[in-house]
């Protein structure tokens, strides 16, 4: 038979096996890289995702998260090269590429961010102190970016991380300034509207007289042409009266009494203050339009 003491010895050792083994083996995600201290000193980089193995009880792992990482910075004034305050708002994304170097000069991703702002902010101001405010906030914009995120890249290679993108998500004057700036223009664009309008009175002013004048031109005209042809109209009509009275003297005054009742006696008023043996009724008392005695003078046929 086995000793009970063989067989407490036996189980020792497998736990010994167990926990030996398991301090043995560490993962690396596919999202991480991992380092490998021994006793204070980096031994071994891990950049590829697995099962990897590490000397038990006197090593050490340290994950270091290979991702793109974002960095947040605040807003901050920077003077532009014609002296105009301007508040800038960027951000930047990194990733560590030397992770050994990353873990000797900085070590946590606490204390990159940290060194990373303050080399942004300097980069900003060297870049953005060159240029005025017109190239940061509309010309330029892109290629200053792009100046900026090369020289943070540089200075940040000593750490062991890479600078993938800066970019400046806003670049405006203060407050202060841009309300002066707003006033300034919006007196401006009043100023503009004014003279427009100004411009367009006259203009109208012009179009008007213009076309008065014209019209009054038309006017006279027409009415020198009318003048023309309500005199030869007259006048064909005083010749073709001449004619008829020429012809039939006594048709053409019977014709003209007719045309002279037919006008002064009105449908709402017949009256008349005329003797009775005027001119103007000559037909009523006789059909030929001689007078009385006239007509009892005349030869009966």
């Amino acid at each position: 038979m086995r000793s009970p003491v063989a067989g407490i010895a036996t189980l020792i050792l497998l736990l010994l096996v167990v926990i030996v083994g398991y301090s043995s083996i560490f993962t690396v995600s596919q999202t991480e890289q991992a380092l490998v201290v021994r006793l204070g000193r980096p031994v071994d980089v891990v950049s590829e995702p697995g099962l990897n193995f590490k000397a038990p009880f006197i090593d050490t792992v340290i994950s270091i998260d290979k991702r793109i990482l974002d960095l947040e910075n605040p807003s901050q004034e920077v003077i532009a090269s014609d002296q105009k305050r301007l508040v800038v708002d960027a951000f930047a994304r990194y990733r560590i590429k030397n992770p050994l170097r990353f873990y000797q000069s900085i070590g946590s991703i606490q204390a990159a961010n940290i060194q990373l702002t303050t080399l942004l902010n300097a980069a900003l101001r060297r870049v953005l102190g060159e240029v005025n405010f017109i190239n940061v906030v509309r010309d330029e914009r892109e290629g200053l970016m792009t100046r900026i995120r090369e020289q943070l890249d540089r200075e940040a290679d000593q750490y062991g991380i890479q600078v993938v993108d800066v970019r400046i998500r806003r670049a405006d004057l203060p407050e202060a300034n841009s309300q002066a700036v707003y006033q300034r223009m919006q007196t401006e664009r009043q100023r503009e509207a004014a003279e427009f309008r100004a411009q367009g009175g006259q203009k109208s002013q012009e179009i008007r007289s213009k076309a008065d004048r014209e019209a009054t031109v038309i006017i006279a005209e027409a009415n020198s042409t009318a003048e023309q042809t309500r005199g030869v109209g007259d006048a064909e009509r005083n010749r073709l009266f001449a004619e008829a009275y020429g012809r039939d003297a006594d048709f053409f005054a019977f014709y003209r009494s007719m045309s002279a009742y037919e006008t002064g006696l009105r449908s709402n008023d017949t009256r008349f203050l005329l003797r009775p043996d005027s001119e103007f009724f000559r037909f009523f008392a006789n059909p030929s339009g001689h007078p009385p005695a006239a007509a009892a003078a005349a030869p009966k046929p």
